[in-house]
């Protein structure tokens, strides 16, 4: 009997495709196996999706998305998209967050044009300048140009398809440019590549994208991801298996193995297909919120660390508490928030009686007038004036603590 060797899942953990009957996906599979090349399932499905069409003719996805965690072959899905879209005269732009992406991405076809039996200078004229690379077909027109993203880069340019590599870099201001530049196309397609944003991406557009998407707040859009929903134990077979559909051919679990460091929340995001919260435009969300929820109040060790807000209007000072639980999670939990007018008494009063390791107080409007107040009550602890940059790598550290689960509470909304 043979053996049957494993592999990753071959389908999106989450996807949203919409219904369609007919498809170009086989035919641009042919094409691209013709460089003895040979799609995965997983490609194939996606491709499928990709090139499905209506009764009219027009791509039922005019905007797709898809994020698969890294070295799976994400960019073979869009190089089987970009050979049907040159051989088929399409004008394609592929772009990208980095220019040694959209040079690579400018060899990978031009290889594979190669090993089909297409020859340069018969088939296809090439310009080689780097940053600025382009295919053209002889005959039929079609076209592909690789460029670097900017916020001017395409415009007074026209194409048919647009990729987006390197998709979680994406920014607004690129959008607002870039998403016109298929706008005169009669059957414009925009491609969404990438990875989930790590803490250092800066791009918004895609986390957005993909929120909408799975939230059915789009239209003529499509999405796929192989993910896993939380923090995961880096050390979880099963997980890499779930969430890397190349796992047994281009990818080992001895090659995955290496790659486990101390960092768990990046090899979530980065193997895991983790979509964090961590960035600080983000809400926490309800369901997030609740699942860090206990039924009974822990053990404490240790002392309180009250945090203490005064708002930007001058109304309102909320006083929060945190402290550590015997078995190594954090307990938080809002005492109190009340108009300013009624004064600093009640904030005074509950420091004095807590036993205290710290006291952070944030907000200019009433820092020094607590801080007076804590003295003439005779409380010896100095409070901690924090500064911006401090208030935003807490923000960032409490989000972090939230992802990992090392949060808790006892019911507060």
């Amino acid at each position: 009997m043979a053996d049957t060797k494993r592999l990753g899942r071959q389908t999106p953990t989450q996807s949203v495709i919409l219904p369609y009957d007919k498809t170009y996906g086989e035919e641009a599979i042919k094409l691209y196996e013709k460089s003895k090349r040979k799609a995965q399932d997983w490609q194939k499905l996606l491709i499928y999706d990709l090139l499905s069409y209506d009764d009219e003719e027009l791509w039922v996805h005019s905007k797709f998305g898809y994020a698969v965690p890294r070295r799976n072959g994400k960019n073979e899905v869009v190089t089987i998209r970009e050979i049907y879209g040159l051989l088929k005269g399409e004008h394609i732009l592929h772009t990208a967050h980095r220019t040694p992406t959209s040079s690579s991405a400018f060899s990978r076809l031009y290889d594979i044009l190669a090993k089909a039996g297409y020859k340069e200078k018969e088939d296809f004229i090439v310009t080689r300048q780097y940053g600025l690379e382009k295919i053209e077909m002889i005959e039929g027109g079609g076209l592909a140009s690789f460029r670097t993203r900017t916020s001017k880069g395409g415009l007074g340019e026209g194409y048919d398809l647009l990729i987006i590599d390197e998709a979680q870099e994406y920014q607004n201001d690129q959008e607002t440019t870039l998403k016109y530049v298929v706008s005169s196309s009669p059957n414009p397609q925009t491609i969404f590549c990438g990875t989930p944003p790590t803490m250092v991406s800066s791009g918004t557009v895609f986390t957005h994208m993909r929120e909408n998407t799975l939230a059915g707040k789009t239209s003529n859009t499509g999405w796929a991801e192989w993910s896993v929903e939380s923090m995961t134990d880096v050390n979880d077979v099963e997980a890499w298996y779930e969430t890397n559909p190349s796992l047994g051919t281009i990818l080992t679990e001895r090659k995955i193995r290496d790659e486990i460091g101390e960092d768990e929340l990046d090899f979530n995001i980065q193997r895991l297909g983790y979509w964090t919260k961590l960035n600080l435009k983000s809400d926490i969300s309800e369901s997030q919120w609740k699942k860090l929820q206990v039924d009974k109040l822990p053990k404490f060790k240790g002392k309180l660390y009250a945090g203490i807000r005064f708002g930007a209007d001058g109304k309102n000072v909320a006083l929060s508490i945190a402290v550590k639980t015997t078995n190594d999670l954090i307990f938080v939990e809002s005492i109190d928030c009340q108009p300013q007018r009624n004064g600093l008494g009640w904030l005074a009063r509950f420091l004095k009686q807590a036993e205290l390791q710290n006291v952070v107080i944030d907000g200019a409007s009433g820092q020094q007038l607590l801080a007076d107040a804590m003295k003439e009550a005779g409380i010896k602890k100095e409070p901690i004036f924090p500064k911006v940059s401090e208030v935003i790598e807490a923000n960032a550290l409490f989000q972090q603590c939230l992802d990992q689960k090392l949060i808790c509470h006892k019911g507060q909304p």
